[in-house]
């Protein structure tokens, strides 16, 4: 049964429009970008195979372009699409972060390091530079390394905070490997940067690890 089939309360694009997007699952989503299906598979089911070869949906979505062609039911213009909404949803959370109201609430800054960081097939550590009153003034990714770990030089930090004006810094890195338990490494380097802002009058805020699940917080274990 095609899409136009369902009852209308049902589709994918009537729900939206009629109870919002929130209503919607994961795969009713990516159908709505997608369009429509394959031979046989309507766009939701479509989409429901997509993710269960390919999800979860972050994992999805973070694939690279050339990834994305690869798969059953995905060719340039969709993956352009899925690739542009993903972008705009990175966008749209460094806009509310730039308004300045949304660092006070940790998480924000952590859901925008993870679309920053999420899939990297390397570590990656960046930090947000924020001015006195938390908005943010810059967003810079400092150091990059392996699969297992990224070196990081506190000067070049403080550096960076100077260059920035910075009153306070949030700073985050990925592990590639999906698990977002902070390693000893993790928590000695995280005091070494606390130690070297602060001889400069600026504050670490947080340090955020990413993996899979939800961005850990190491302010929120009480290790800053």
């Amino acid at each position: 049964m095609r899409i136009q089939e369902w009852p209308s309360a049902e589709r994918p694009r009537e729900k939206l429009l009629a109870r919002g997007a929130t209503t919607l699952s994961d795969a009713e989503l990516l159908a709505l970008i997608l369009g429509s299906g394959v031979r046989g598979h309507d766009a939701v089911g479509t989409a429901r195979r997509l993710l269960n070869e390919h999800g979860p949906l972050h994992a999805l979505l973070e694939q690279p372009p050339a990834r994305l062609l690869r798969m059953r039911g995905i060719g340039k213009a969709r993956a352009c699409a899925l690739k542009a909404a993903l972008e705009l949803a990175a966008r749209s959370q460094m806009a509310e972060l730039e308004r300045g109201s949304a660092v006070t609430d940790p998480p924000s800054a952590g859901r925008y390091l993870a679309q920053k960081l999420r899939g990297r097939p390397h570590e990656v550590f960046a930090a947000l530079f924020l001015n006195s009153r938390h908005g943010v003034i810059g967003y810079e990714e400092l150091f990059q390394g392996t699969v297992d770990g990224a070196e990081v030089h506190p000067r070049e930090v403080v550096r960076q905070a100077l260059q920035h004006n910075a009153a306070a810094v949030i700073v985050g890195h990925n592990h590639p490997s999906g698990n977002a338990e902070p390693s000893p490494a993790d928590r000695a380097v995280t005091q070494r940067l606390k130690q070297a802002l602060a001889l400069i009058d600026v504050r670490l805020l947080d340090h955020f690890v990413i993996g899979d699940g939800k961005p850990v917080s190491m302010a929120m274990r009480g290790w800053i």
